[in-house]
């Protein structure tokens, strides 16, 4: 303990100064309290349920242990257990553990491990010492006559608390026999753990640990020696004042309306020794002596006492001070009023606690918004359109029953704080009246179906609860069908090819969402087959006579597209809206149109012409800037259903997920200000949960995430090992590494604002140029060999890959320092052919045709311009030279070989520059991961924002 006791005294007196705090250190492996924690770990393991034994004095209480699938114990305990017939004493074997050893086991205790009655014993022998460090313990005298200490006194918080250990202990906790009972029965909860309570104050009250040291022939020596010795001449004096702990009793007031429509608070006390016995005061008065015998000879005072203390809280107590006999205050409606908000605050500070009996349930009025279709004829043969304004309307609930408009015209009516409905009492709320006047305004379908899905929205600044009403209920039950469990769909007519189970359930999803005429986002891991699971939708709505239907990619993909489509497809009519002569004339109702992101941008107005059935984005991350151009032009193209297709829903933050799907829905989300002041905020910087599982349970039926590892589809992949290998820099990547470094921090602590964060960017490019090769950083051409560390390493790592006949991809994202790697790796002998962002379409092509026939074994990319669309299941080795710093991305560039068609294990090499930037980053990477996994991370931006000190400790060289 940090703090002890201190006993001091003769003759008469005794004086006892409370320790500050309680503390227990952990036991050493050769003390009984390591033995203690290895039997309270076993007995977690094997499931051992556990009682406390009380002990006189209180210190030697005892922790017994028994059942449980593991060795019996040697000792034996007589405890009250069901049988068959019932229930009857048994004598069963058990383990014992004097408190005093159990305590510190008992704190550090895995609670979600442990029986249910243990890890209660765990919980109440907690408080216990909590109790103790707060200086709550008093001298006493044992029912043997033995000097030993008692937790208390306690108030009402303790009290409450008290109630609530006792509640939470199961029954075969506290299953000891009271003695001489017939029929037996067995201690109260709440009694063992108060005798818990003083077994822990006497164990920490005394003993070495403590630092009190009296002499043997001291009174007091009975409450400092470890052994039990009598209380001798102290004995009386505390008998005395035992009155503190045993006899005490509190004050309470219980609400009553016996007439229905005058209340009054019934006087009441609780034992303070044992808060399951409460006894009325009118009984004090009319069975003074029964009451006595039962609360102690200070009932009448404590009674007083807490009336006083009370009408000083709250004055409408004060009447009953000049009752000569108070047992009830007659109450006014302003009085019920106030004890329903800060008068029962009040009075629980003064240490009177107030009881609603059952049938006055308080707080028991909910309100909720049912949102439906404004009139009759809203709702056309087509459907409900998402843009159809609908009304909101209040619905007024007590425990989860309706009210009817009579009754809530009786609220709305109600002069007093309280209203009987439905034989219960409940709470008249001004504020919910207030709402109730005012109607809520009408939202456009997407939104009544968000909040429908969700089940709460915010109306007038309010989250309230919503349920759907009419045509909406009936989208609502469909929509979460169609995103619970799809149906895994039989390839339609005209698809040449075999459909995984996920991918048929793929179609299933798909089919299900457009069919409602609403949309939604494909976000399988790259490489899962999203391509052959729309092909399979075109065709599966050809027969529907849905319309064309238009695929925007990047330029990158218009050639697998088109294959694919040929491929799978072959009697779908395909072209590629691009190009000098690109034309929509002789448009067939079953065709695909592919079309760039580019093209979007300068054509719109051309392809808004045509009435599509389904518009697909592809790599849909493209457009997660909503107020980009490209986005804005794509919204304007019209389409019964919208699809959008990306492997990285959230790259960095939740916006990105909010411009996909409200494109493919829109309105669903909300305006994007108030989705990320509402959402997005409390998800990404505070972690809120309830906030995090409402857009979860929103988004869930228009997002169909698939990843790799997911079960039925990882047994399809084989196997990818990730590693990170970390380098040293070279003398001359250290010397320009350091300068840069010094030079640069100071001119960043002379400047402010953005240009602030822009020299910091500045410094993180030339850091990262220079751990690639300070050729980069410098702007040389040559020379190249034996000057960088990832050089060195990356021809090491290729000498063996290239010897096992293996082919490589190798990402960065400078091409400057892809042209360096070709210009070495060419020198070397090295097989290679570099694709970056000015490759021409048809080259970029060609390129990966060479590559997956083996002509040329190393392919290096650029990662901004080769990360997504590729199929390049020839590589075994994927090498990522430099990090993006967005764990998305890069999972994005390494699908390009791990993906469907893979038949062979992946491995990711990922170059480190040991004690640099990179090195620190690396270690934060992981983090950014758990955004997106949450609801269905992030670039460098955020190093602008460190102060000067956290951002030399991130740049300066040295050890992480």
């Amino acid at each position: 303990m940090d703090a002890s006791p201190t006993v001091s005294g003769s003759g008469d007196s005794l004086a006892v100064v409370p320790p500050a705090a309680a503390t227990l250190a952990p036991a050493d492996t050769a003390t009984p309290g390591a033995a203690a924690h290895r039997v309270l770990a076993e007995a977690c393991r094997q499931g051992e349920e556990a009682v406390f034994v009380p002990g006189d004095p209180a210190r030697l209480g005892r922790l017994v242990l028994y059942g449980g699938a593991g060795d019996p114990g040697p000792d034996t305990v007589e405890l009250v257990l069901p049988t068959r017939s019932g229930v009857r004493r048994r004598t069963v074997p058990a383990r014992m553990l004097p408190i005093g050893e159990a305590l510190p086991a008992l704190l550090g205790l895995d609670r979600a491990s442990a029986a249910p009655g243990l890890a209660a014993w765990a919980e109440a022998a907690t408080a216990g010492v909590t109790l103790v460090a707060r200086g709550r313990l008093v001298p006493a005298v044992s029912p043997e006559g033995y000097g030993t200490w008692r937790a208390g006194p306690l108030d009402a918080a303790d009290v409450t608390l008290l109630r609530h250990l006792a509640a939470t202990l199961p029954p075969q906790a506290h299953a000891l026999p009271v003695p001489g009972t017939r029929p037996v029965r067995i201690r109260t909860a709440g009694s063992l753990v108060r005798e818990l309570w003083d077994a822990v104050a006497d164990v920490l009250a005394r003993g070495p640990a403590t630092g009190v040291t009296v002499a043997a022939s001291s009174p007091a020596a009975a409450f400092a020696a470890d052994d039990p010795q009598p209380a001798g001449q102290l004995a009386p004096w505390l008998t005395e004042t035992a009155h503190a702990l045993d006899a005490g009793a509190q004050l309470g007031l219980r609400l009553e309306c016996p007439d229905g429509v005058d209340f009054s608070a019934v006087l009441q006390l609780r034992s303070t020794r044992d808060p399951s016995l409460v006894v009325d005061a009118a009984e004090l008065w009319h069975q003074p002596q029964a009451v006595l015998a039962r609360l102690g000879r200070q009932a009448e005072a404590d009674l007083l006492v807490g009336l006083r203390r009370g009408a000083r809280a709250w004055p409408p107590l004060a009447p009953a001070l000049r009752d000569s006999a108070p047992s009830a205050v007659p109450l006014g409606d302003d009085a019920v009023s106030d004890l329903l908000g800060p008068g029962t605050e009040a009075l629980a500070a003064s240490g009177v606690e107030v009881l609603w009996p059952a049938e006055l349930v308080t707080g028991g009025l909910g309100l909720r918004a049912v949102v439906g279709t404004p009139a009759p004829g809203a709702v056309t043969d087509a459907g409900l359109s998402l843009d159809q304004l609908l009304d909101f309307r209040w619905q007024v609930t007590i425990g989860g029953e309706v009210l009817t408009d009579e009754e809530v015209a009786q609220l709305a009516e109600a002069k007093r704080p309280l209203v009987r409905l439905r034989g219960r009492w409940v709470t008249v709320d001004a504020d919910l009246l207030e709402r109730l006047r005012r109607r809520p305004r009408r939202r456009p379908a997407a939104a009544a179906l968000a909040a429908a899905l969700a089940g709460v929205a915010e109306v007038d600044g309010h989250q309230v609860e919503v349920i759907a009403d009419g045509p909406l209920a009936d989208l609502a039950a469909a929509t979460r069908a169609a995103g619970s469990d799809p149906p895994a769909l039989e390839p339609p007519a005209g698809l040449e090819a075999v459909l995984r189970p996920y991918q048929r359930r793929g179609l299933g999803w798909l089919a299900g969402m457009t069919g409602l005429g609403l949309g939604g986002c494909l976000a399988d891991d790259m490489g899962l087959g999203k391509t052959v699971q729309l092909i399979a939708l075109h065709l599966q709505r050809r027969p529907l006579a849905a319309g064309p239907t238009l695929v925007v990619c990047p330029a990158s993909l218009l050639g697998t597209w088109e294959r694919e489509v040929a491929r799978f497809a072959p009697d779908v009519p395909v072209r590629r809206f691009h190009g000098g002569d690109r034309h929509l004339d002789d448009l067939r109702p079953d065709e695909i149109v592919l079309v760039t992101y580019g093209v979007v941008r300068r054509d719109r107005a051309e392809l808004a012409d045509t009435t599509w059935g389904l518009v697909v984005a592809d790599e849909a991350q493209a457009v997660k800037n909503p107020l980009s151009r490209t986005a804005r032009e794509l919204r304007a193209v019209p389409a019964t259903a919208r699809v959008a297709l990306t492997g990285t829903p959230v790259e960095n933050r939740l916006s990105d997920l909010w411009a996909i799907l409200d494109w493919t829905t829109p309105g669903l989300l909300g305006d994007l200000t108030t989705f990320r002041r509402q959402v997005a905020v409390p998800v990404e910087r505070y972690r809120d949960p309830e906030t995090t599982e409402r857009l979860a349970r929103l988004v869930r039926p228009f997002l169909l995430r698939r990843r790799k590892t997911d079960p039925g589809i990882a047994p399809e992949l084989p196997a990818k090992t990730e590693t990170d290998r970390v380098v040293p820099l070279t003398a001359e990547q250290a010397t320009l590494y350091e300068a840069l470094v010094r030079e640069s921090l100071d001119e960043i602590r002379r400047t402010e604002g953005i240009a602030r964060r822009g020299l910091v960017l500045k410094l993180l490019t030339g850091l990262k140029q220079i751990c690639n090769h300070p050729a980069q950083y410098l702007g040389q051409t040559a020379p190249i060999a034996g000057r960088s560390g990832k050089l060195e390493a990356l021809d090491g790592l290729l000498d063996v890959v290239l010897d096992e006949g293996d082919s490589v991809l190798v990402f960065t994202q400078y091409v400057a320092m892809a042209r360096l790697l070709d210009s070495h790796l060419t020198a070397r002998g090295v097989g290679t052919q570099l694709l970056h962002g000015g490759t021409p379409v048809r080259r970029r092509e060609e390129m990966v045709r060479r590559f997956q026939a083996g002509d040329a074994p190393v392919f290096l990319l650029s990662l901004k311009a080769a990360g997504t669309g590729l199929t390049l299941t020839r590589a075994t080795h994927v090498v990522h030279y430099d990090r993006w710093w967005n764990p998305a991305v890069e999972d994005q560039a390494t699908d390009r070989a791990y993906r469907i068609g893979q038949d062979r294990p992946v491995q990711v090499h990922r170059l480190v520059t040991e004690g640099t930037v990179e090195d620190r980053v690396a270690a934060l990477l992981a983090g950014k991961r758990a955004l997106a996994d949450a609801v269905v991370g992030a670039g460098e931006g955020w190093i602008g924002e460190l102060s000067d000190d956290d951002l030399a400790g991130l740049v300066s060289l040295g050890s992480p």
